[in-house]
Formats: structure tokens, C-alpha cells, sequence
């Protein structure tokens, strides 16, 4: 059932997510398509969030987004004080104005490894962090080793500011910590997206990668095609694996298997590193003290990709 409704403001809206923006030209969405984009979340009660580009908008477009509760996804270069989430594309930010935000940071692989040093310090001044990387599905054997690497020292660092009395949080490794069930992007199935274009998409990332893949639009309403496939009670390994905190991406699954609802090899190696990491990160935080007394702790497996036990799963 849907929940969200994600609302582009132009075409190079900042992203958010494992997509790049490839357009550079700037497009606003039309005010009438901004409006009817508004109407259309309330009539479905829908929480709208808008995703804002690099410049300041006109104050008719402003006035029109306050006529609804909303959350607002902006650049840094679009920071200001009404603003839910940060957007960071790389390693180039000033943390003093990140200052108790809620930061996505999109890395590749190489800056992760050339960059994981900075995590702590940031980690200290935010009030959540949640790190994409843009190139998941690209992931070579050395990318995996030091992936691990990476989730050792960031577990030694999480740890450390835990003793010293702080709650990090950190997409990697302390949402499967505190998770119950699978907690997913979701795009598809709760969450949908209007583009500048007055169409609508399963996420932000079909829209970019082509325009002509659209479910709908402000007139004729929603038609998404076999829209079950992107419920996770229809995604056969995903549904019986418990990297909970994995986004499950629908746009990385078609890119990688054809279909929305298999994932990668790559994507389910990644949220299985930092499933384990956070098994780890678990058992030493309760080593020195109680911690979360009442969570069941993380088993340990023997697999990282779950194809690899499929057959065992009835």
C-alpha cells in the first residue's frame, strides 16, 4: 500500500540514492503539476517528500510547497534551516554545517576505502548517517575485502562513541541491530515518484534512466504493471532473508537480473558484510555492559549470498 510520494522539483534534483543525476539542464516541475502532485498525495494520503536541486526556487513554488506537511531532501548547496535530509554527493562537505542533520552520503567503492577515516568524526556531529554506495553492483573481490575492512573499523569506531555515552547511527551497521523485520527502499509498493514531467515512476532512478519507463501520470493516475512483484512477499529470497537493513533496490535489481524482485550477487554481498558486522558490533557492545537486553541476537551464518542456501529454505 502506498505511503510516500516523492516529488522531483526539477530535473537535477540531487539524489538520494544509488542513482546519478545525468541531467544537467535545469527543468522545473510546472506549478500545475506541482499543485495536482499535491492534491493527488492528499487525496491518497499520502507523506510527501520533495527532493530539491542545487538553487534556490522561485517563492511561488515555496509558497505552494508550505500549503502541505512535507519532508525536503536538499543538496548541501540548498541547505538551510528547512531541510530533513542532507545530500552529500562524495567527500567534499563542511561537517560544521551538518550539525545534528540526517546525512546520505553516495561514495564509490574506491572513495569508501580512500575516505573511511573521515566516518567517525562525521559520525560525531550528525544525528543519523546513511552511506549509499553509487557503484554496489560493480563490486570486485578486492572491493569485498576491503568492504570488510572498512565495517571492522567503523564497528571499533561505533563501539567507541557508544562507551563514551553518544547513539550513533549508522545505516551500515546499527539498523540491523535494532530491526525487527525487513525494512526496505520499498519503491514500487509504499513509495512512488513524480517526476518534473507530471509522470510517475517506481523511484527517482527509473525516471533518470529513461523517461519513457513511467506508471502513470497526474491525469490518467497510477498503472503499475504486475505491481505485486515489488511486495517483498513476492520476492522468494528476499522474504526469507534477514539482512534486514539491505534497501533491496528495485531499480538495482532490474539493472543487474532483469528483475525487480532478484537481487544482485553484489547487492546481497554487501548487506551481508554488514549483517555480520553488526552481529559483531552487537556482541562486543554487550560484552562491556547491557545493551539492548530485550534484542535477540543476530545468528551467525556460513554464507554470504543467500543463493548459496536456497535450496535449503522451504
Amino acid at each position: 500500500m502506498l505511503q510516500y510520494l516523492v516529488i522531483l522539483l526539477d530535473d537535477t534534483s540531487t539524489s538520494y540514492c544509488h542513482y546519478g543525476v545525468n541531467k544537467k539542464e535545469r527543468k522545473l516541475i510546472s506549478l500545475d503539476h506541482l499543485r495536482q502532485g499535491i492534491r493527488f498525495g492528499m487525496v491518497e494520503n499520502l507523506m510527501i517528500q520533495f527532493i530539491y536541486p542545487d538553487y534556490a526556487l522561485p517563492q511561488d513554488y515555496l509558497d505552494v510547497i508550505d500549503t502541505i506537511d512535507h519532508s525536503n531532501i536538499k543538496p548541501l548547496a540548498a541547505l538551510d534551516g528547512e531541510t530533513d535530509v542532507v545530500a552529500l554527493d562524495g567527500w567534499d562537505y563542511d561537517s560544521c554545517k551538518l550539525k545534528d542533520a540526517v546525512v546520505v552520503l553516495r561514495t564509490s567503492w574506491k572513495l569508501l576505502n580512500e575516505n573511511q577515516s573521515k566516518l567517525k568524526d562525521l559520525l560525531t556531529v550528525v544525528q543519523r548517517l546513511n552511506v549509499v554506495i553509487t557503484d554496489v553492483e560493480r563490486m570486485s573481490d578486492s572491493d569485498r575485502e576491503q568492504y570488510k575492512t572498512v565495517l571492522e573499523a567503523l564497528c571499533k569506531d561505533v563501539e567507541q562513541l557508544y562507551v563514551d555515552g553518544k547513539s550513533p547511527q549508522l545505516n551500515l551497521l546499527t539498523d540491523r541491530i535494532m530491526l525487527t523485520e525487513m525494512n526496505n527502499c520499498n519503491a514500487g509498493d509504499s513509495t512512488i515518484t513524480l517526476a518534473p514531467n507530471g509522470k510517475f515512476y517506481t523511484c527517482p532512478a527509473f525516471y533518470y534512466d529513461n523517461e519513457e519507463d513511467s506508471v502513470g501520470d497526474l491525469n490518467s493516475g497510477l498503472d503499475i504493471k504486475n505491481q505485486q512483484l515489488y511486495r517483498l512477499d513476492h520476492a522468494p529470497i528476499c522474504r526469507k532473508c534477514d539482512a534486514w537493513q539491505c534497501r533491496r533496490c528495485a531499480w538495482l535489481n532490474r539493472k543487474t537480473t532483469l528483475e525487480v524482485n532478484t537481487p544482485s550477487r553484489e547487492q546481497c554481498i554487501a548487506a551481508h558484510l554488514e549483517r555480520n558486522a553488526s552481529r559483531k558490533l552487537m556482541l562486543s557492545l554487550r560484552s562491556k555492559g547491557t545493551f539492548l537486553p530485550d534484542k535477540e541476537e543476530i545468528k551467525e551464518i556460513t554464507y554470504l549470498d543467500p543463493f548459496e542456501i536456497v535450496t535449503q529454505w522451504k
